[in-house]
């Protein structure tokens, strides 16, 4: 299959306005995830796909760029109006705010396309606030590793081992942590889009769960990868750090 990384990125982030362009050790933040995704084997292009001239002309410097419409509700809906456009297999989304985001799990995202419509990734949950935490997303996954359920509770419920502390919980069952990366076949992202919102993507307020309701099959790869994203400007801080040490 060939394969697609679309970046969707915008301008006006309420926490962080100019997020993409955010200077990371001399680079925008939105460079840093291009040239992550660029070390995948499984590609044959990387896209960003932005409503904003602003990033725009910054990305046309390092990475080819797709202008969009801005009345888009998510970044879903930003990278189906360029896969709309392409002739591609398979398009892999990667979040604009993941200057660190792992080629290899790109490779294992798009791999897992082989056997299922849609594909995204996971890790297990080692610490005690991801468990707790509503913003750490769950996934309960079945014996072939395909999405059963998405919430932003604590599942499965442990209902014998209620009274453990969180940490024993961890060590008895594999909880598993969502990380926002996402393969889709082209044909079946396109379908998804037009579908109206489910009740239960209403409820939780996680997308994937309209391609669950909808009979889509989601691959998950479980990964020793743990997702440092930039959500607000305190955030840069720890990623300068890390990229330096790496240097």
């Amino acid at each position: 299959m060939a394969f697609t990384v679309v970046i969707p990125a915008r301008y006006g982030s309420s926490r962080f306005p100019g997020k993409p362009l955010a200077d990371i050790n001399g680079k925008p933040m939105i460079q840093h995830v291009v040239e992550q995704c660029r070390m995948a084997k499984s590609l044959q292009d990387v896209v960003v796909a932005t409503d904003d001239p602003r990033i725009e002309d910054a990305v046309r410097a390092f990475c080819s760029v797709e202008r969009t419409a801005s009345d888009h509700l998510s970044g879903t809906d930003r990278v189906a109006e360029v896969a709309g456009r392409m002739q591609v297999d398979g398009i892999i989304n990667i979040q604009g705010d993941e200057p660190m985001i792992d080629p290899e799990v790109i490779d294992q995202v798009a791999g897992a396309l082989e056997d299922g419509e849609m594909s995204t990734a996971a890790v297990r949950i080692s610490d005690e606030e991801d468990y707790k935490n509503p913003n750490a997303v769950k996934v309960v996954i079945d014996h072939r590793d395909r999405a059963l359920y998405f919430s932003r509770s604590t599942v499965p419920f442990y209902r014998d081992g209620v009274e453990l502390e969180i940490t024993d919980q961890l060590k008895e069952y594999p909880f598993l942590k969502h990380l926002g990366i996402y393969g889709y076949r082209r044909d079946v992202l396109l379908n998804l889009v037009k579908l109206p919102v489910s009740g239960l993507e209403r409820m939780e307020r996680l997308e994937q769960l309209r391609a669950l309701e909808n009979g889509v099959s989601i691959q998950v790869v479980t990964v020793d990868y743990e997702s440092i994203s930039v959500d607000v400007p305190a955030d840069l801080v720890r990623v300068e750090k890390i990229l330096r040490n790496k240097i």
